[in-house]
């Protein structure tokens, strides 16, 4: 987490068009005091105060120390706390310190780049406080004795301008100079021959002055034993000595050895070595064999920690006559560090509506190997949503290439490998878990097209029936489905308010009972809405269908169940066993089953004699014998097939003739003291109805006669086809059961017995009209067809005659 908000001053790359091209530089000097002014970075950067402080202004480095301090309120560049040079950049020409104004909301950088001058903060220190000669007498004018050269960490014209002698010596002088850009020496010169009698030993100082301003100085202390003999110094056989030593050469491994020679025989000639550092290096990682002159590695080396080291050895003879050289060990680079990956900016979750090009990540990458092993690559894992863009130097954009679809992929996990080229390569991973929010991009949808709930009739109120259910893909308010009815567009189909919907789940209600036989169906519409901002709805039609139930029982339409006298049907006694007497026609409001009707002989005069069709309600006779009684009452019940069933009774008369002439027609039964009374009325108007039809016959037969004189073979009543048509069709739209009956009478000529013939009854409920009776088409006469009222349904078989109808008698 630290280094993640030490590097977040490269945010601003998420537009690298946003980010400066150059960076921003300032100087100041070392050991500036904290708040010194280093620059006015935001008005170099061309920003307001109110920006810093909207825009949360802050400043990040690399390797997360922060040696300045920005003010917001001020927009300057201070110093935060002491800045030592040398301990920053070391022995570095330039020592830069560089780092990021970083700026939130939107992200966007300023490169700054701070040059650290040096100021003359250190004295000029030899390695050793006191070093000894011993030189011999017979050493000659001009003889040169090297010594260490002072170290001074400044650099330029602060670091050793000079050397000097003190107090001054008539024997010796300092003389220094540069064998090279880095190969600096300094050396005792004899100015003067030494006498060994006169001056045994000397001493002075060696002073070592910079060129700051004040100049400061370092001293080393000079003792000078005067020999006898020993007038050949060792000598090394180069200058200086490079080795090259892999980082992870093991401990105890020799590095190089060294090899210095003397001319001088005997004891001054022995060379011994001795091993020192160059100041500011310590801990030395290396020892030498003074016998051998072998250095060796007293602990690993670590190229990152320093790539160099600088060695000084001193070969020092039996006589005290020395020399020195340096040895340089350069450290050679192993790929052992992998690179390193630091996340400045990391944004989840993103929206999935992110339009393709959006910055999701910015890292940098670094590897503190040089060369090959530490030249890096960045590589993202397949991935075809997003994908790795360099930003500036180092820094890579983690950015989006195509649209985001939350509903299909709800997390992306984006792994990160960075590799660098060494051989074998290291890599490093880093993982980023890009969640993504939801936008109220889907609808609901309803997991049916359309839905049909039932219902019976005469339901409770506000019973449950049904619910409808869509599910929305997104998530969160985005995906709370409520419902509702729509309202119906137009006017075509009405709505109703019978209908509710629980809008939290979706249950559908039926508020009042409904009847089947007034609606039998009905649609809504019922919307889902999500709760997103502009919220999306989906609509399905909802159709109510409502069974029935049996709560209609049987209405009998034939005979009429008026409470009038019901009318008798006219039977003769020697009808065949199935003569159709009569048809109970009954109707049922309800549907399927529920209306499914019977019929069932519920009672009867004579239970035996008569037959009732359980699906036609068709009344047919049964053999009659002279027991049975000539008026007979039935009782028919008409039954629907419903559970439980329900029933009406329907009530007919017959009455049983022999002849013509027992023709009655008893509405109600007469008292039994009127019955006599009732019969001879009867009689006499039979015999009158008679009477008077037998003359028109005669009448017509005569006329007939003169007319055409021809015998007449047979009589025929005939109904014109027209007429039937029309009555038919006034009768279906009446919406009645036929009525009126039209028959063929043929009396033999010269019998002494008249002779009835039943034929079918031709038309219901017609006005009178006229039969044609004749032998063929051309012969045609017309008499009156006197319509007879009835309460039955003419069966398809022969009729009856019934009191009130009337006949024609055809005579041979």
């Amino acid at each position: 987490m630290a280094l993640a908000r030490q590097v977040l001053c490269l945010s601003a790359f998420l537009s690298l068009p946003l980010a400066r091209a150059e960076p921003i530089r300032y100087s100041v000097a070392e050991e500036a005091e904290s708040g010194s002014l280093v620059g006015k970075l935001a008005e170099d950067a061309g920003l307001t105060p109110a920006q810093l402080s909207a825009r949360r202004a802050r400043l990040v480095s690399e390797d997360g120390r922060q040696h300045f301090r920005f003010e917001r309120a001020s927009g300057r560049l201070v110093v935060a706390g002491r800045l030592d040079r040398e301990e920053l950049c070391g022995q570095a020409a330039t020592c830069m310190l560089p780092f990021e104004l970083l700026l939130s909301n939107p992200l966007q950088f300023f490169r700054v780049e701070v040059t650290l001058d040096d100021i003359n903060d250190h004295s000029p220190v030899f390695r050793e406080d006191r070093v000894y000669f011993s030189i011999p007498e017979t050493s000659g004018t001009g003889s040169h004795f090297q010594l260490e050269a002072a170290q001074d960490l400044d650099i330029g014209s602060n670091t050793v301008q000079e050397y000097s002698i003190s107090p001054e010596n008539e024997y010796f002088s300092v003389s220094y100079g540069s064998r090279s850009n880095t190969d600096k020496y300094v050396e005792l010169v004899l100015e003067k021959p030494l006498d060994r009698e006169e001056h045994a030993e000397m001493g002075f100082s060696v002073i070592a002055v910079d060129g700051g301003s004040p100049p400061r100085s370092g001293a080393i202390q000079i003792s000078i034993i005067i020999l006898d003999v020993n007038d050949n110094a060792p000598k090394f056989t180069q200058e200086p000595y490079i080795a090259e030593v892999m980082e992870n050469t093991p401990e105890g491994s020799v590095v190089l050895t060294v090899l210095a020679t003397d001319q001088d025989a005997g004891v001054n000639g022995v060379i011994s070595y001795q091993l020192s550092q160059a100041v500011g290096q310590s801990d030395s990682a290396f020892v030498i064999d003074p016998i051998t002159g072998e250095i060796k590695l007293t602990k690993p080396l670590d190229f990152e920690a320093a790539e160099t080291h600088e060695l000084i050895v001193r070969a020092t003879d039996g006589g005290g006559l020395s020399a020195i050289c340096k040895v340089l060990v350069e450290v050679v680079d192993v790929n052992d560090n992998a690179p390193e990956l630091v996340v400045s900016s990391f944004s989840s979750p993103i929206p999935e509506n992110t339009v393709p090009g959006t910055v999701v990540a910015l890292f940098s990458v670094r590897d503190r190997d040089s060369g090959a092993n530490g030249k890096i690559s960045c590589a993202l894992e397949d991935q075809l949503s997003f994908s790795l863009r360099p930003a500036y130097k180092n820094y890579y954009e983690l950015v989006t290439v195509s649209a985001l679809d939350r509903e299909e992929t709800p997390q992306y996990i984006l792994s990160v490998t960075a590799a660098d080229a060494g051989s074998p390569p290291l890599t490093s991973t880093q993982t980023f878990t890009v969640d993504i929010s939801d936008v109220n991009d889907n609808a609901p949808v309803f997991n049916q097209t359309s839905y049909t709930m039932y219902v019976r009739e005469n339901n409770v109120p506000t019973v449950f029936v049904g619910a409808v259910s869509a599910g929305d893909a997104d998530v969160g308010l985005n995906a709370k489905v409520t419902y509702s009815l729509a309202p119906e567009q137009g006017a075509e189909r009405p709505s109703c308010s019978c209908i509710s919907v629980n809008s939290e789940n979706g249950h559908v209600f039926v508020l009042r009972p409904l009847d089947y036989e007034h609606l039998r169906q009905t649609e809504v519409t019922v919307s889902a809405s999500d709760a997103g901002s502009s919220p999306l709805r989906a609509n399905v039609t909802v159709r109510l269908v409502v069974l029935d139930e049996n709560d209609n029982a049987p209405l009998v339409l034939y005979p009429a169940q008026d409470g009038s006298p019901a009318s008798s049907e006219l039977v003769p006694v020697w009808a065949e066993a199935g003569y159709l007497i009569g048809k109970v026609v009954a109707v049922d409001a309800d549907s399927g089953q529920n209306s499914w009707l019977s019929y069932h002989l519920l009672r009867a005069t004579d239970p035996g004699l008569f037959s009732v069709a359980v699906q036609s309600g068709e009344v047919r006779l049964r053999p009659v014998t002279e027991r049975d009684s000539v008026k007979q009452k039935l009782v028919v019940l008409v039954r629907d097939n419903g559970k439980p069933p329900l029933s009406a009774t329907a009530a007919l008369s017959a009455l049983l003739l022999k002849d013509f002439s027992d023709v009655r027609l008893p509405h109600s039964s007469p008292a039994p003291e009127d019955q006599d009374g009732s019969l001879t009325t009867y009689l006499i108007i039979s015999l009158v109805f008679v009477s008077l039809l037998f003359l028109i016959s005669s009448a017509v037969f005569v006329a007939r006669k003169a007319c055409r004189r021809k015998e007449l073979e047979a009589g025929h009543v005939l109904y014109g086809a027209d007429n039937l048509q029309s009555g038919l069709a006034d009768a279906a739209a009446a919406g009645t059961l036929p009525r009126a009956y039209c028959y063929e009478i043929s009396l033999t000529t010269g019998s002494g017995n008249s002779e009835f013939k039943f034929l079918r009854p031709i038309l219901p409920s017609l006005p009178p009209q006229h039969c044609a009776l004749g032998q063929g088409p051309d012969e045609e006469q017309d008499f009156p067809c006197v319509p007879v009222s009835t309460e039955d349904t003419a069966p398809d078989n022969a009729g009856t005659l019934s009191a009130g109808q009337f006949s024609v008698l055809s005579f041979n």
